[in-house]
């Protein structure tokens, strides 16, 4: 292994699957398996923080040493997590940071998980030296934002929680209610154009970068999309997460 401070552990926490990685912090890129666990039912704190510890027994001794770093799908401000669209209701308000390293008897550095995507990609990836204002989206079991201005992350965008006919937009636009509702790709396509639609209006921003799990087949949904905008898919796609999580170590 090469010193511990050229590498982290990066563990992505979301609301289907949690996993977890180590990362080269000079190139941004991973050194070990991922590994990965369903999150468990509920997503309650003492059962994802016993998933966290089974991440890290699976990735081994050669994680032991090195520097956590946690992300998670909640707003999270000063250490505490301020929401909880798909997880537990118990997150709201709960010292997080705090709980994790109590829990697990180390440092941790811990932040919203399409924002430690957005780091990937801000550090790593896509927005790296990107002029103007780059959206990043994690489109997942919800729909995560980050927004990268000029080098700089601006924290806990949470577009997915626009609001839409009376809810969410999440509800109506993210992967899942594609499953949910038994839509065809471009049914669904024709929904994720509308939230674009509405977020260019919005924000207008230079680039727009895809990210997630349904980023893996970028085909069956990409090309029925236009956007003013340049929109690429995110250059660590559904890793984006555990390398952002472990870049906090720097």
């Amino acid at each position: 292994m090469a010193k511990s401070v050229d590498r982290a552990v990066g563990i992505d926490i979301g609301g289907t699957g949690m996993k977890a990685g180590i990362v080269d912090l000079v190139d941004g890129q991973l050194v070990s398996e991922r590994v990965r666990i369903p999150t468990p039912e509920g997503a309650k704190p003492k059962d994802v923080l016993a998933t966290v510890q089974q991440l890290l027994d699976k990735l081994g001794s050669d994680a032991d040493e090195l520097p956590l770093g946690i992300c998670f799908p909640t707003i999270v401000k000063n250490g505490r997590t301020l929401s909880a669209a798909n997880v537990s209701k118990k997150w709201i308000g709960f010292e997080a940071d705090r709980f994790f390293e109590e829990g697990l008897g180390r440092p941790i550095h811990f932040v919203n998980d399409a924002d430690a995507a957005g780091l990937a990609e801000l550090r790593f990836g896509g927005a790296k030296d990107q002029p103007g204002l780059t959206i990043l989206t994690t489109l997942g079991t919800g729909i995560g934002s980050a927004f990268l201005f000029d080098d700089a992350l601006v924290p806990n965008t949470e577009l997915g929680h626009l609001q839409w006919n009376g809810d969410s937009i999440e509800r109506y636009a993210a992967p899942t209610a594609r499953e949910r509702e038994d839509l065809s790709w471009e049914e669904w396509a024709g929904r994720l154009q509308e939230f674009y639609d509405h977020v260019e209006f919005l924000f207008s921003p230079d680039l727009i970068l895809v990210g997630g799990g349904v980023s893996k087949n970028p085909e069956k949904f990409m090309p029925m999309l236009k956007t003013r905008a340049e929109m690429r898919i995110a250059t660590h796609a559904n890793n984006a997460g555990i390398i952002g999580a472990a870049s906090l170590a720097l």
